[in-house]
């Protein structure tokens, strides 16, 4: 699976998706092919371990669905809903979900904030949104674009987290 080229030089246009979102939907593919090479043969019995203290695999899969869906919710101008806040607060919690679950939720719901992304004219990009309930100050695009760069963070961690639980010294 692994390209040649990083998604965003291969000069790829995404049909529907405004060309100021296509850095955003670059990113969110490379997420998605990385995130099926890190998964690639992953044990189930470390999806919670935290080595280091390090948050889990578990958690950031969990993470990342929830978080592109939460940030493309603000975007579009609407508030959390109660199965989102639920959502949001299970995320650090064990559950009884394979890794293969896990990066599957994660694959459709970067699709699906793909599909989200096509719905954002650029004339309303700059519109101004407001973030949780102490209603901080962001943009369409600003929430647009740190949906792709919190998702990218949070695949480099879990790059890591997964080499090394994966890791087995030479004897």
């Amino acid at each position: 699976m692994k390209q040649d080229k990083e998604v965003w030089l291969r000069g790829e246009h995404f049909a529907g998706i405004t060309q100021l979102l296509q850095p955003v939907a670059h990113a969110l593919l490379q997420a998605s092919e990385e995130l099926a090479i890190i998964m690639q043969n992953f044990n189930d019995e470390l999806l919670w371990a935290k080595p280091a203290g390090c948050a889990s695999p578990g958690f950031h899969l969990l993470h990342i669905s929830g978080v592109l869906d939460r940030l493309l919710t603000y975007a579009e101008g609407n508030m959390l809903t109660d199965d989102q806040l639920a959502y949001l607060k299970k995320e650090t919690e064990i559950q009884e979900l394979s890794s293969s679950d896990l990066e599957d939720r994660c694959q459709q719901q970067i699709k699906i904030t793909l599909d989200r992304l096509k719905n954002f004219l650029p004339d309303t990009l700059t519109h101004p949104r407001s973030v949780g309930r102490a209603a901080l100050p962001s943009t369409v695009i600003g929430l647009c674009t740190h949906a792709a760069e919190h998702t990218m963070r949070h695949i480099g961690q879990l790059m890591v987290t997964v080499k090394v639980l994966n890791y087995q010294p030479a004897s």
